[in-house]
């Protein structure tokens, strides 16, 4: 390890001694001035951005934190203390090539709010004409000289991942380095606030009209890699519960449409909001009865392989039919745990972690003894730590601590389960299944003139080639047309088991159906798929 890691090294332990951090591990708390809470706080702000993220998704778990130490760390969402208004200005009119008084009719030095790697201040757009008084805006500012102090940490976290996978026990499996390699992406892509812009245009343009959550309009003649310019909201802060509950919002309603909007960013969006701590996140009430979300700071946002995608919705739709069998299947065939695993002895385990939580509300769930309890078990199958899926981890820690936190009441199974099954039922059933019908038909009436004009062409040479040749001539006639035959076949029987899967489906009332009527919907559609498929397939060209 260089130098330079190792001075930064001994300034965290030096932290650590200053604020008498010791307690935390576990040991004698010393005498001190400041409550434990405020020193662990004071500890973070003065090692910087890598460590303030940390202790932010620290702040959203009051279930694993005492109460003291949680309340101070939530401090951190957006009240890190700022830097200079004027420097602010700077950046701006350094950014954007003209003064402030010019591009603004307003512009407050005094910042709004400010996090570990930027900070707001409000402002106003000038007039675009006679009645306009100029749109309430936001100027979001990057931290100078960040990039440089969350390479330096990075890059000891680096050192420590290589470090740890070399030589601890559980390196390979746990695989630190490509743990960090993606927080390094995250955090990196957080640094340039152009993609800031481009992440909320994105989750926009996805919920525009939706009256769960609304996201700010981007305006882009103002926004540059260190400056961004969005739509002003105006909203109570969900961390305000004493104003919301004096305003009369429902909040049951309030956090199953968290839930709601959680899932449907993964999966139906694949395209998630990961940085959804109460600081970022506000509340329309409008409607006290249905009160909807307003949503800023846009730095981290997540997507996921289709794979992924599929292997995680299959997961949880198992978990919520208490399906441990299909689970542990699922591990097994994407790759997480190794292949010879024992599937019998992989779903006991795993039946052994979530018996006892199903069907409590989320008041008497610890999703961090949960999770504890998984790895424990994990751990002794050889479960391959999947790096793209810590920040989904971490964002339904955030949405569980939020929920926790607006209604405790929640129960979190019936809520996520008809959205999961909605969606299986999107990915899979008839109407999908005609969908693809219509892109792949081309293909087939593509393949038919290709077929025909083989034929044509064997049947031309059979009488020259005399012979072996006019019999291999004929052999090959025969053989496209046994093809084509086969093909219109399947073709029929694919159409049929899809018409067979919607005819079904329309004789039910009930939306989603029944579980059986999605089983036989779902065989129907999969059996015409193959059978499209076959009929699709292109014949190879000698």
């Amino acid at each position: 390890m260089n130098p330079m890691r190792l001075l930064r090294l001994w300034q965290i332990g030096a932290m650590v001694r200053k604020y008498g951090l010791s307690e935390f591990a576990g040991r004698r708390p010393r005498p001190h001035r400041l409550p434990r809470g405020e020193r662990l706080r004071l500890a973070l702000e003065e090692l910087g951005p890598v460590f303030v993220k940390f202790g932010q998704a620290l702040s959203t778990r009051p279930d694993i934190l005492p109460p003291d130490v949680a309340a101070e760390l939530a401090r951190l969402q957006d009240q890190v203390p700022p830097f200079p208004g004027a420097q602010a200005r700077a950046i701006v009119e350094h950014s954007l090539g003209r003064p402030v008084d010019e591009l603004f009719a307003e512009f407050d030095e005094t910042p709004m709010a400010a996090a570990s790697v930027a900070q707001v201040h409000a402002a106003r757009l000038k007039p675009q004409g006679a009645g306009d008084p100029g749109m309430e805006v936001v100027v979001k500012v990057l931290r100078p000289g960040v990039e440089q102090l969350v390479e330096r940490d990075v890059a000891l976290l680096r050192a420590l991942a290589d470090f740890a996978e070399r030589w601890h026990p559980q390196g390979r499996r746990l695989r630190p380095r490509a743990v960090v390699a993606e927080y390094e992406k995250v955090i990196f892509d957080e640094l340039d606030l152009m993609r800031e812009g481009a992440n909320c245009a994105q989750l926009r343009r996805n919920w525009l009209g939706s009256e769960l959550i609304y996201h700010p309009l981007v305006f882009w003649d103002y926004t540059r890699p260190q400056v961004l310019v969005m739509e002003r909201i105006h909203g109570i802060s969900v961390r305000e519960l004493d104003v919301l509950r004096a305003r009369g919002a429902n909040f049951r309603v309030l956090a199953e449409r968290g839930v709601e909007i959680f899932f449907k960013q993964v999966f139906r969006d694949n395209f998630f909001h990961a940085d959804m701590h109460p600081g970022n996140i506000f509340v329309d009430l409008t409607d006290p009865a249905r009160p909807s979300y307003l949503a800023v700071d846009f730095g981290i946002v997540g997507t996921l392989t289709a794979a992924d995608q599929r292997y995680l919705a299959e997961n949880f739709l198992a978990f919520f039919n208490r399906d441990y069998k299909r689970v542990a299947e699922l591990h097994v065939e994407s790759g997480w745990i190794p292949k010879g695993t024992r599937v019998e002895d992989f779903e006991s385990a795993i039946r052994t972690v979530c018996e006892p939580i199903f069907g409590k509300p989320i008041k008497d769930i610890s999703f961090g003894f949960f999770l504890v309890r998984l790895f424990q078990i994990a751990r002794r199958f050889n479960y391959q730590v999947q790096p793209q899926l810590v920040l989904l981890q971490k964002t339904l820690l955030t949405v569980e601590g939020l929920g926790r936190q607006l209604y405790p009441d929640l129960d979190l199974w019936k809520t996520a389960k008809p959205i999961m099954e909605q969606w299986m039922w999107d990915r899979i059933g008839p109407s999908a299944q005609f969908a693809r019908l219509r892109s792949q038909a081309p293909v087939l009436v593509e393949s038919l003139p290709e077929l025909a004009q083989r034929a044509l062409k064997n049947l031309a040479q059979g009488p020259s080639g005399g012979g072996a040749a006019s019999t291999e001539a004929l052999e090959a006639l025969r053989g496209d047309l046994r093809d084509l035959g086969r093909r219109g076949l399947f073709a029929a029987a694919g159409a049929a088991a899809w018409i067979c899967a919607a005819l079904l489906y329309g004789l039910t009332a009930h939306s989603p159906p029944p579980p059986g009527v999605i089983a036989v919907c779902t065989a129907l559609a999969l059996g015409g798929a193959w059978c499209w498929r076959r009929a699709f397939r292109r014949a190879e060209t000698p």
